[in-house]
């Protein structure tokens, strides 16, 4: 029989190019960007494609509620494994190596990234195929893309001679970081691919590999790994081991170095969609070349992206250009501006705006909310709670609210009393009073939440009962009125 394949999801980033639709705590894997599906759902569906076997996830404990929700949207089961911090893809691999060894010895991990698009779906099924093929050989594969222009966005891969055994398989000479125009070009005539960051190899040639080429890293790894802890349904490394370890690109760690890193140049079209331009590249569009989303109305326009998640928009005369309007927030720009994006999220972040972490509707493991609307003095919240869910068992010091029941059946708790509200019900919660809100219902429970008071911060929420684990909430940064 042969090895067992294990997909392995790699979920981290910011996405900070596609600001404003992708924010710190809800970057770009869960946005609907191409299609009806979110990235992550997209990356779900391959990685159960190639494999029956069940998927683990590396992600983070900012995001542990977000992908626990793309789970069960999808109905899937996961082992997700936490990283207390961000120690780059060397880190993230290993680990990823030291669960699929646990699992089977000898089984291939297929590891790829959770914010990629790649289509169709039967090529890279083949592909895939391929590349297990080279790894039953005891190859460390990644798969390297052909470019279509000497873009400065993606980093390359110098390929040298054919490999035996798997058709079209190359050896790795090395990776080279994102270039500028000049050497990007240069790279091209040279025959180099961009790095995909999809690699296939094998559980224990992936730890013989870092064992020869990166020990310091795997020593670490597999303290943080055998102290781990289970946290209701993931499994949390161990901080202070995991946070020894050096933050350093899996390609540079090991692939560089090793001698059986192979390419395999993919017959299937793939994008990280990492600036607006990219998603252009990869969204169908009209006839004047306008990749258009939402409710947009345009003139003479061509050759553009598009997108209005809220409200109306009219674009007139351009050409070549990116709109993007959230509910909080509109990106102008030319589309060969687009890769700069992040220096303008960084000049944002310095003024600690709170468009740059916070989505419009910030999604919580119980449902979500969304600001209505904020001044001086009150904010107004529309407040969405899943079926079975329960927000934690709280209290504020700087406000009182009031709660409007627009939808479904809330249980409400006030101190030592607790009253079940129907549609159009309110309830007033005094400053200082202990709460809590819950959904016993079996529809979603919306509610209309108007806060008053000298502070309206989503940090002043004293938690004294959590069902979901969380701890305090980050200091609150500059809002914008909603």
């Amino acid at each position: 029989m042969s090895s067992p394949v294990i997909p392995v999801i790699l979920c981290g980033g910011s996405g900070t190019r596609l600001w404003p639709e992708s924010r710190k705590n809800l970057p770009k894997q869960f946005l609907n960007l191409v299609g009806d599906k979110t990235l992550f759902q997209q990356t779900l569906e391959r990685a159960q494609s190639i494999s029956s076997q069940k998927i683990v996830i590396l992600t983070n404990e900012a995001m542990r509620f977000l992908v626990a929700d793309e789970l069960a949207r999808a109905n899937i089961e996961a082992d997700v494994i936490l990283e207390p911090e961000a120690r780059d893809t060397a880190a993230a691999i290993a680990i990823a190596a030291l669960k699929v060894s646990q699992l089977a010895s000898d089984a291939v991990a297929a590891i790829m990234p959770s914010d990629h698009y790649i289509a169709p779906q039967d090529v890279f099924v083949e592909d895939m195929a391929r590349a297990v093929s080279a790894a039953h050989q005891g190859s460390i594969t990644i798969f390297g893309i052909v470019p279509n222009a000497p873009s400065t966005a993606y980093g390359y891969i110098a390929t040298g001679d054919d490999l035996p055994d798997v058709s079209g398989l190359k050896r790795v000479v090395a990776f080279n970081e994102k270039p500028d125009a000049q050497k990007a070009a240069l790279y091209i005539t040279e025959g180099a691919l961009w790095n995909s960051g999809l690699f296939v190899a094998r559980a224990d040639v992936l730890l013989d590999a870092f064992q020869m080429h990166a020990p310091q890293i795997l020593q670490s790894a597999r303290t943080a790994f055998e102290k781990a802890s289970s946290d209701k349904d993931a499994l949390k490394l161990d901080t202070a081991s995991f946070s020894l370890i050096e933050k350093r690109p899996f390609d540079i760690a090991v692939m560089e170095q090793a001698l059986n890193a192979a390419v395999l140049p993919a017959r299937f079209t793939w994008s990280d969609i990492g600036a607006f331009d990219a998603l252009w590249d990869v969204s169908g569009k009209d006839a004047s070349g306008n990749a258009v989303t939402g409710d947009v109305v345009l003139e003479g326009v061509s050759n553009s992206i598009i997108r209005s998640s809220r409200g109306l928009v009219a674009v007139l005369g351009l050409d070549n250009v990116a709109v993007i309007a959230t509910d909080d927030a509109v990106l102008v720009a030319p589309k060969k501006q687009l890769q700069n994006v992040r220096q303008l999220v960084a000049k944002l972040d310095a003024q600690e705006r709170s468009e740059v972490t916070d989505p419009a509707i910030t999604r919580r493991p119980w449902g979500s909310f969304e600001t209505k609307a904020l001044s001086d003095g009150y904010r107004v919240k529309r407040i969405s709670v899943k079926p079975g869910g329960r927000l934690s068992l709280q209290k504020h010091a700087h406000r009182a609210e009031h709660w409007v029941i627009v939808k479904g059946t809330a249980r409400v708790t006030i101190d030592d009393q607790v009253q079940d509200l129907q549609r159009y019900q309110s309830v007033y919660i005094p400053l200082g009073a202990v709460h809590r809100l819950e959904n016993f219902g079996e529809e979603t429970m919306e509610l209309i939440e108007v806060q008053c008071g000298d502070y309206l911060g989503e940090d002043d929420i004293v938690r004294l009962e959590d069902v979901y684990g969380r701890g305090a909430e980050p200091p609150a940064r500059k809002q914008g009125s909603r």
